[in-house]
């Protein structure tokens, strides 16, 4: 029984998490952080690392360290209804809901509309999302081939558009120095805590704990059996996955910061990206942009159809099997594609806000679960406490239309007053830890009996 993989099994493990992860929003935030932030870049940098790889890759370890079947089993440690609750939100938040269709919009508005005259973009965008939707549907369904579809083939055309771009920018810097670049008004003061939040946009810290289940079974898939080995390798495969993606995210950001030397602040990182791609290969340059983004979230959305689809079948095993699930997840996200990539962003930063706080406590508890026998004492206030804060996150981030009503108001108006760090989109910070402090003391006082339930879902 092998028990060990090579190297070669890792780096193709390795590139297909790391393709899985990085979608064009990985791209369009990260650049325009970098026009964005200036001189301040390198803090913002820090910041949107700890939350674009950082806890992604923790997330992706606490899974394959959990001995479970995924997320559904880590959550369970809360308890079984709030695993149910959890799981399915996140699913459908980085599923069909948002993620999936961002996918098809995200390269339609960065690299294909501009090439498109004559037609309405309603059709256009129609016709792109299900081309797209359809190229999507021939690999996920057939998930055993994942590592060779992502990791082997759309992984490398994708670095290929991407590198042409990184390595001709810094050849031929656009400035010769950034320290002269003055940041934006969002970044003259606290560059890491926003850098911190821009990691929030590319939704990867849940996609770790979606991810994690396909590179546990991918592990499994390549002969490991023991749960150590898994944990083990898994772990190893999402390291070398981080320091690529930081390397990659430390350039493109780089790259944004540069362009403030010849274009002004861009309205988004897709205007940015378009402008330097124009700049450094003219006319050519819509087409490798439309390359880098078609790839980029082909292979994302690849990777989110088949996690999304596995979990569903072991959620509900006497329900649809994998193939009807990938269907209707890829049906649900042409649809919504349709509605156009504005809307969905509106209305993905209020989801965001919500499961961000729940999705890196459980990932933190879940990995130092063994300092306190995993006790649902401890993951239960913990996720109870956070629940709680992450409300007030959640009507503070609610677009205008919905914002405005007195309830609404008068909650955040409390929020901002009462919970440390509210302002600064951390209010959940104090209260998580404050339940963890009472889940310790409950721990040890009450014990760990299997009859003791807390009451979160």
């Amino acid at each position: 029984m092998n028990e060990k993989l090579s190297w070669k099994n890792y780096l193709f493990v390795a590139s297909m998490l790391f393709g899985m992860f990085f979608g064009a929003g990985n791209i369009i935030f990260p650049v325009h952080l970098g026009q964005a932030a200036g001189s301040n870049v390198w803090p913002a940098i820090a910041g949107f690392i700890l939350t674009g790889v950082g806890i992604p890759i923790l997330a992706v370890a606490a899974i394959g360290m959990s001995g479970g079947n995924g997320l559904q089993d880590l959550a369970s440690r809360v308890n079984k209804k709030y695993a149910m609750f959890f799981t399915c939100m996140l699913y459908l938040t980085i599923g069909p809901c948002f993620a999936i269709p961002r996918c098809a919009t995200v390269p339609f508005s960065m690299g294909i509309a501009p090439m498109i005259t004559g037609v309405s973009p309603e059709m256009a965008l129609f016709g792109f999302s299900l081309v797209f939707f359809a190229i999507v549907m021939f690999f996920s369904l057939r998930p055993s081939g994942i590592v060779t579809w992502v990791g082997k083939i759309l992984t490398p055309i994708f670095l290929v558009f991407l590198g042409s771009l990184l390595l001709v920018a810094f050849a031929n810097p656009m400035v010769s120095s950034i320290a002269n670049i003055a940041p934006s008004a969002d970044y003259e003061s606290g560059a890491f805590a926003k850098g911190i939040l821009e990691g929030y946009n590319t939704m990867d810290a849940m996609a770790g704990l979606a991810f994690g289940i396909i590179v546990v079974n991918s592990m499994k898939n390549l002969g490991l059996r023991t749960n150590e080995a898994i944990a083990s390798s898994t772990i190893k495969a999402g390291v070398l996955s981080g320091i690529i993606m930081s390397v990659i995210y430390l350039m493109i950001i780089l790259m944004g910061t540069m362009s403030m030397g010849v274009f002004p602040m861009a309205e988004n990182g897709g205007v940015a990206l378009s402008d330097i791609s124009g700049f450094y290969f003219g006319a050519a340059g819509v087409f490798v942009l439309a390359g880098i983004a078609t790839f980029a979230c082909l292979k994302t959305a690849i990777g989110l159809v088949t996690s999304c689809s596995e979990t569903f079948c072991e959620m509900f095993p006497g329900g649809p099997g994998y193939r009807t699930w990938a269907c209707i997840f890829g049906a649900v996200s042409l649809l919504i594609s349709n509605v156009g990539l504005t809307a969905i962003i509106v209305y993905a930063i209020p989801v965001l806000m919500f499961l961000y706080p729940l999705t890196i406590t459980l990932t933190l508890l879940g990995l130092m679960g063994g300092y306190f026998n995993h006790s649902k004492w401890v993951y239960g206030m913990v996720t109870l406490f956070t629940l709680i804060a992450a409300v007030f996150d959640l009507m503070n981030a609610l677009p205008k239309e919905l914002a405005g009503s007195a309830a609404v108001s008068s909650m955040v108006g409390f929020a901002t007053e009462y919970l440390p760090f509210f302002a600064q989109g951390f209010g959940w910070l104090v209260p998580a830890m404050v339940g963890f402090v009472i889940g310790l003391v409950m721990y040890k006082v009450k014990g760990e009996c299997s009859n003791h339930k807390v009451a979160v879902g």
